[in-house]
């Protein structure tokens, strides 16, 4: 009920009509996993400096069909999140303006449900790229990865202290290590938990009501 009401709410100030399929229920077998790299942890001041964007149809990830975003920001990455995903100012003067990747990202994504993880603060930050575009936040549908995570473990009786970090994740489903914080590589891995904890999730139940 929530839902619809904020989807109506958010439509109905829409200032780019083209920008209207958006609304349109999502596509039930299809996804895009996201992540971004950022000027800061504040939502409020940061800015994106890379996106990096994976279909996900069924259990397949579409890597070669990827969005991969260098945005060139109003103020340089202070020095610790340079500390982290290693983009320097240099490194971003060649990236796209702000409201170019907005575009981009939009037509990339489309109506489809965003997957990722912390998913809260990308989404956040996406907000900001896409709203003077737009005129309203992103309107897609979100599923976090590490409460799928949590559900998982939940069924199988564990106790409520369940280590939702991103590195023990990875490890506990036996997915392989990759660089971290890099916007592609943060992406893919989400994508790669989705598709597992949807595969061990769906096990479960069948091997319950059996």
């Amino acid at each position: 009920m929530w839902q619809r009401l904020r989807s109506a709410w958010y439509r109905s100030r829409l200032k780019r009509p083209e920008y209207d399929r958006l609304f349109a229920p999502p596509p039930e077998d299809e996804w895009v996993s996201v992540d971004c790299e950022t000027t800061g942890l504040d939502p409020a001041r940061d800015e994106i400096v890379s996106i990096g964007a994976i279909p996900i149809r069924g259990e397949r990830i579409l890597t070669s069909q990827r969005l991969e975003l260098l945005v060139r920001p109003s103020v340089a990455p202070n020095v610790d999140s340079v500390r982290v995903h290693r983009l320097r100012r240099m490194d971003l003067e060649g990236g796209l303006p702000p409201g170019e990747a907005a575009r981009r990202f939009l037509d990339f994504v489309g109506n489809r449900t965003l997957v990722g993880y912390y998913l809260e603060f990308d989404v956040a930050m996406l907000d900001r790229l896409v709203r003077p575009l737009l005129g309203v936040p992103l309107p897609n549908r979100q599923i976090e990865v590490s409460g799928l995570y949590y559900d998982y473990k939940f069924a199988q009786q564990v106790d409520g202290n369940v280590d939702l970090s991103f590195d023990l994740m990875r490890k506990d489903l036996g997915l392989p290590e990759r660089e971290a914080h890099d916007a592609f590589n943060d992406a893919l891995l989400a994508a790669m938990m989705f598709v597992k904890l949807r595969r061990l999730r769906a096990g479960h139940r069948q091997r319950a009501a059996g």
